[in-house]
């Protein structure tokens, strides 16, 4: 018997953008975690698990991030695939979010950043974390971006892209926003709404959302709005398959309006009612400045 898990997941990120809240949550799915591992312990581990051959340990989650050495850090790609090599294919999630949002988050916890024992001001201590963290960051299969993310949401987030999308599944968010809140930093693609008839300007339309019949009808007869909704479902019909081909665990679609409320709702619902159903495909939807995520609120 292999003592190797059937899953690995490698979790890492900024200090302040919830890794502790994602491992609870693989925790309480029932996933074996290991918080604050050395990178290089983690190859010791495997080999450990591979002579053990007990297969004690089917799913396995693993916090790696900035409080280890920073010697330790470097080189992440090339551990991975020593660790390939034994016959593990770990997945790797990074979480972050942007520094006004850490400098906040920090300042209402009053926890110490791991990195301002330096004696390095908090603002320069995240800096510095984000550049330590970097090979982590560009070897990520998921980006998950909780600047604009409460921790029920994240949670939410985790068990739908992480626990419930299997070696061989594509996870597929189709993400709404608002531009005038910012550009999702874990967006894979981004299309750009504005362009479209506005039903804000519509009195009656505009306390309403892009999931409300009345928006949706003012939409469908527009032929803009159906041209763009055929061209981004074109473009992933004809991509999404080459993702899959090659391996591809994860893929964040973000669609913006001015506000995140009509258009890039609207878009995001009708792609996502496209797409359900179809093998090795897992379908999501989140709309950030709803503060829905799969139809529930959070």
């Amino acid at each position: 018997m292999s003592g190797l898990p059937s899953e690995l997941v490698i979790v890492s990120g900024l200090s302040g953008s919830g890794k502790t809240v994602a491992l609870h949550t693989l925790e309480d799915e029932g996933y074996h975690c290991i918080d604050n591992l050395s990178p290089g312990l983690l190859k010791a581990l495997v080999l450990q698990w591979e002579a053990e051959g007990t297969g004690y340990y089917d799913r396995v989650a693993v916090g790696i991030d900035a409080r280890s050495n920073p010697r330790a850090l470097q080189g992440f790609p090339t551990l991975l695939g020593e660790i390939r090599s034994r016959g593990v294919e770990p997945r790797v999630v990074f979480l972050q979010a942007d520094a006004e949002t850490l400098l906040k988050r920090f300042s209402e916890t009053r926890r110490r950043h791991p990195l301002t024992r330096r004696g390095l001001p908090l603002l320069e201590a995240i800096h510095l974390e984000r550049a330590l963290l970097a090979e982590i960051a560009d070897s990520a299969d998921l980006l998950i971006s909780t600047s604009q993310t409460n921790v029920h949401q994240l949670r939410a987030v985790v068990r739908e892209r992480v626990v419930r999308t299997g070696a061989s599944t594509l996870s597929l968010l189709l993400q709404s926003f608002g531009y005038k809140h910012g550009v999702p930093s874990d967006s894979d693609f981004v299309f750009d709404a504005r362009c479209l008839p506005n039903p804000h300007w519509q009195p009656e339309l505009r306390p309403l959302t892009g999931r409300d019949t009345a928006v949706q009808a003012f939409l469908e007869a527009s032929p803009a709005v159906m041209r763009m909704s055929a061209s981004i479902a074109g473009f992933l019909e004809t991509w999404l398959g080459h993702f899959q081909a090659e391996g591809r665990r994860y893929l964040t679609v973000s669609i913006g309006c001015t506000g995140g409320q009509h258009r890039s709702v609207y878009l995001a619902e009708t792609l996502a009612d496209r797409f359900r159903g179809r093998a090795g495909l897992s379908v999501s939807v989140r709309h950030r400045e709803l503060g829905l995520f799969d139809g529930r609120s959070l």
